[in-house]
């Protein structure tokens, strides 16, 4: 009988969890509050309230849950942990679990943060890493991979520049002539007049002309034509036409001033593409008709088979496109 009285007389043991479920309901928390304010998950608060304590990390886990539990509902904490102990059949003894604000996750949740975030760094290095090398080896654009025709012209400065031959021949004169534009430019000389700025002394003398009377065969007639720009014949005059073969031209053309210049015979061989000078000249023969490009047609003196002929109507701002031999 004092056996059995004894075991009626032990008290029992309490749920600690369930005192601090009660009081936070007197304070009308919730479960997801309170877990936000210890750092725990909502399911982690409840294991802890109805005392599910061997879910939990461990032991000295489980006891700084109450501590911290009991701590943010102001309660005592070392009767909770005694009442867990009781619960649990634990000692404390020894414990060096304290109160805490915060509950901190055990350790291996901070490893597994820890290598994810490095290893997403190594994935964005090695990414960045490629885009870059990717951009090193990628090759500029050549003129060859345009598929574009060009022409090397030489510049007013002495350099080597290309025009595609698709450009508008106003712009390939102002790049070649590199600001030139602003200079005074030579105009084309009128029959009989002297070029400006020039003496009478530097005209060519009269004999130096062939004369009229002399025979010349048609052979020579293209040859014997004179170089320079202002040498003509008397206005009164009209020049004699060049006798060429059969389907071909002849082309003569003197400068005044710098001009880009592309001759193309009519099978579409360009005979000539380039920037000539002030004072040079060209003479080409090829099948007709021949088409004829100038960039700055002002600065050029045309004629075809003997005959002059007039730029003007053909111009389009200070370059011209002529059809030659039609």
């Amino acid at each position: 009988m004092n056996a059995a009285h004894s075991e009626v007389a032990q008290p029992m043991s309490t749920n600690p969890g369930e005192t601090l479920r009660q009081a936070r309901e007197i304070k009308g928390w919730s479960v997801a509050e309170v877990a936000a304010q210890l750092n725990l998950t909502p399911q982690r608060l409840a294991q802890i309230e109805a005392g599910a304590f061997d879910k939990l990390p461990g032991t000295t886990f489980a006891r700084g849950y109450i501590r911290a539990y009991a701590k943010l509902l102001e309660m005592d904490q070392n009767r909770l942990v005694m009442e867990f102990d009781q619960f649990t059949g634990t000692d404390a003894t020894g414990s060096s679990v304290h109160a805490l604000g915060r509950i901190e996750e055990p350790v291996r949740y901070s490893q597994s943060i820890l290598r994810l975030v490095s290893f997403l760094l190594l994935l964005a290095l090695i990414g960045g890493g490629f885009v870059w090398w990717q951009d090193q080896g990628r090759p500029g654009a050549s003129l060859a991979d345009l598929g574009l025709e060009h022409v090397e012209v030489e510049g007013a400065d002495g350099t080597t520049q290309v025009h595609s031959l698709a450009e508008p021949e106003d712009q390939a004169v102002v790049d070649a002539q590199g600001g030139e534009q602003g200079s005074p430019l030579l105009l084309p000389v009128e029959p009989g007049e002297a070029p400006e700025g020039s003496s009478v002394a530097e005209q060519p003398a009269a004999s130096d002309v062939a004369p009229e009377s002399a025979p010349e065969t048609p052979a020579t007639a293209v040859a014997n034509e004179p170089a320079v720009a202002n040498i003509t014949a008397p206005a009164t005059e009209p020049a004699a036409p060049v006798a060429v073969p059969a389907g071909q031209g002849a082309l003569n053309v003197q400068f005044t001033a710098d001009c880009w210049t592309q001759v193309t015979d009519a099978d579409g061989k360009v005979l000539l593409s380039a920037l000539k000078r002030s004072g040079e000249s060209i003479e080409l023969t090829g099948k007709a008709p021949m088409e004829l490009r100038l960039g700055f047609a002002r600065g050029a003196q045309v004629t075809y088979n003997g005959q002059s002929v007039d730029v003007a109507p053909h111009m389009t701002g200070e370059t011209a496109r002529l059809k030659l031999g039609l």
